[in-house]
């Protein structure tokens, strides 16, 4: 089953089914831009809305994108504020429908694991960044993936369904970045409150351009 297929299948139960690493990175995402104002976001993999609400709090305009046409439509039927565009786009396909240099902010969140290689995308995001604009990664950390873990979900007749799914080290990401053009400012290692004793669950960097 191809990835789009899988999260095309995944939406109607996503927001519903128990998912530590979803409810992570949208706490995560709240702790670190909650309080922040931007003009202009571009969110890179939005998927069923669980942090498009929370960012067209905090900017003027939102362009959000996804593959998948199931997560799009709970994403519009969740989020409908007036400042928010969706744009159901590959992003491997570039470029993007974006200006140059004209956002604030891009997010990744949870989707680069499903990339070969993340490097025309760091690329193509600095491309649509402004000077001082800042790439913020949200991904499953790669000590979970030594592990074997990956995006899963169960469906309805209980069968596990497993994501197609690379690993990326903590380098990968860095150098991306930095061949990019762009500047590390942050990197953060994060555990959900029932994660104790294990490797940490999520992996976040912040660069700036």
């Amino acid at each position: 089953m191809s990835i789009e297929s899988s999260y095309d299948r995944w939406s109607a139960i996503y927001d519903t089914n128990r998912n530590r690493t979803r409810d992570l990175d949208a706490q995560v995402m709240r702790t670190r831009f909650g309080s922040s104002r931007f003009h202009r976001v571009l969110e890179l993999g939005c998927g069923t809305g669980k942090n498009t609400g929370m960012l067209s709090e905090v900017a003027r305009s939102v362009q959000a994108f996804d593959f998948s046409e199931g997560m799009l439509t709970q994403a519009r039927t969740r989020v409908r504020s007036a400042n928010v565009v969706f744009h159901r786009r590959d992003l491997s396909n570039i470029p993007w429908p974006v200006e140059t240099a004209s956002a604030e902010l891009a997010t990744f969140n949870l989707i680069l694991e499903h990339i070969e290689s993340p490097n025309p995308l760091f690329a193509e995001a600095a491309r649509c960044l402004a000077p001082g604009g800042v790439l913020h990664v949200s991904e499953l950390h790669p000590f979970r993936q030594y592990e074997g873990t990956q995006a899963r979900f169960e469906d309805a007749e209980g069968n596990e369904v497993k994501v197609a799914a690379f690993t990326h080290h903590v380098s990968e990401f860095v150098e991306a970045g930095q061949r990019a053009g762009m500047r590390l400012v942050q990197l953060k290692e994060w555990w959900h409150k029932e994660d104790a004793g294990r490797p940490p669950r999520l992996l976040t960097l912040d660069f700036v351009k």
